[in-house]
């Protein structure tokens, strides 16, 4: 599973390492220590958790240019035989594409993932993260 040290969990929902690390000792998140001894977070709890804090809370209104890529966390997937809805969390906002199963499985797009959303008009394009 993915682990986030915790700046890049941090940005991914929009906050300071301090916030995040604060989250971690009142228990609203767990952590742990990777190979390397640094301390990081699951991909699929913080996703869960981005899933929670932005539930129901306005998104701020952007301007923005035509090829716009959003780096974040996947935090839903609802796959059918043909086609999926992926929610992602972006910092503080929250993305939704439309794409065939088939792409989800290709490109390993589940709650916890890291992901790119190109948006482009009213496209929006998943890239899977290595």
């Amino acid at each position: 599973m993915t682990q986030l040290r915790i700046a890049e969990a941090a940005g991914f929902l929009g906050v300071s390492g301090d916030t995040l690390r604060r989250w971690v000792g009142a228990g609203a998140l767990t952590s742990g220590i990777d190979s390397a001894g640094r301390m990081v977070i699951d991909g699929r709890e913080l996703a869960q958790f981005a899933k929670a804090q932005a539930g129901g809370s306005e998104q701020p209104e952007a301007s923005s240019s035509a090829r716009n890529r959003f780096v974040g966390l996947v935090t839903s997937v609802t796959a059918d035989t043909v086609m999926a809805q992926v929610e992602m969390q972006c910092g503080p906002f929250r993305v939704v594409s439309l794409m065939s199963s088939e792409a989800v499985r290709e490109l390993g797009l589940e709650p916890g993932s890291i992901a790119t959303a190109v948006i482009k008009s009213t496209n929006v394009i998943i890239e899977s993260r290595p």
